[in-house]
């Protein structure tokens, strides 16, 4: 004894209408369909659901019974369904992401600015974190992206290469690096160096020593944050070096920033997501739009 949708759903017009006529054309159906359906469910059920007259048509015991248990069905399935396609046409959904707090302060807040216009009924969660927390973040649940730099691949995780950017040395406007023609890392060694805590110093000391042993890079205070290290800059407590993305900050504490050399070190970024597990819709939208969009600032920074 299982009724189909249609059966139900031909039934709950009759008795919403009390016409076949009426009902049909609520169904878009003819009045022949229509009637076929509910001789459908009849059988199925074996039982009346409504008598007829010349008329109009009564529902029978069993018809009452059934049409708010019907009603209710289809009232929550159609409400799913619409809930579905909100969803996969983007008229609703949210998209939870996790990056480095320097990154969350430069690059992803015009992005996100950005894509709302695109996209206006899906809602942003940005949540800054340590560098080190971000991929936590996603493994947990709490994030559906996570941007930040390369760590240690994993099963869980699936990994989209974002962007590569070289290291750049950041100094005080009038800063004796200012008027140097180019800046090496051996430059670094002859200023105090503030670095970050955790992996990026230590993945830092790492390249510079495989390339260049003989230069002493130690630092002489280590922070949390690239904020902290930039507001420090400003104050004259020493250099650091951070990614070109940041920027915008750099100019905001008034701070220059050079390209650095002898040699080139790079660093890569990464759209971090669960691996096995189906983004939402307006998660793998924004994924869409970013990729194209930070290609795009990297073409005009090149350009400028």
């Amino acid at each position: 004894m299982n009724p189909t949708l249609r059966q139900m759903r031909a039934f709950v017009a009759l008795a919403k209408t009390g016409n076949f006529t009426l009902a049909a054309q609520y169904m878009h159906v003819t009045q022949s369909a229509l009637s076929g359906l509910i001789k459908e469910l009849e059988q199925t059920l074996n039982a009346r659901v409504v008598d007829r007259s010349t008329r109009k048509i009564t529902l029978t015991d069993i018809g009452r019974e059934l049409y708010p248990l019907f009603s209710q069905m289809i009232d929550d399935l159609d409400g799913a369904l619409a809930n579905v396609a909100d969803h996969t046409q983007l008229r609703k959904g949210i998209v939870r992401i996790t990056a480095p707090q320097l990154m969350c302060c430069t690059l992803l807040p015009e992005a996100i600015a950005v894509y709302r216009t695109k996209q206006p009924d899906i809602e942003v969660r940005l949540a800054d974190s340590e560098v080190d927390s971000v991929i936590a973040r996603v493994l947990s649940g709490e994030s559906d992206i996570g941007i930040g730099p390369e760590r240690e691949p994993l099963p869980q995780l699936e990994t989209r290469e974002l962007f590569e950017m070289p290291f750049a040395l950041v100094f005080p406007q009038g800063h004796p690096l200012d008027s140097a023609e180019r800046v090496t890392w051996q430059d670094v060694t002859r200023y105090p160096f503030i670095a970050l805590q955790g992996q990026f110093t230590e993945r830092l000391l790492a390249d510079m020593h495989a390339v260049l042993r003989e230069v002493p890079l130690k630092p002489a205070n280590e922070v949390t944050f690239m904020t902290t290290a930039l507001a420090m800059v400003s104050a004259g407590l020493g250099i650091t070096v951070c990614l070109p993305y940041a920027e915008p900050l750099a100019r905001l504490y008034q701070l220059r920033m050079r390209p650095l050399e002898e040699p080139v070190l790079t660093r890569r970024f990464y759209v971090y997501t669960r691996a096995g597990r189906s983004l939402s819709p307006a998660a793998e939208s924004f994924i869409d739009f970013l990729f194209p969009y930070v290609a795009s600032k990297r073409r005009q920074a090149g350009s400028n």
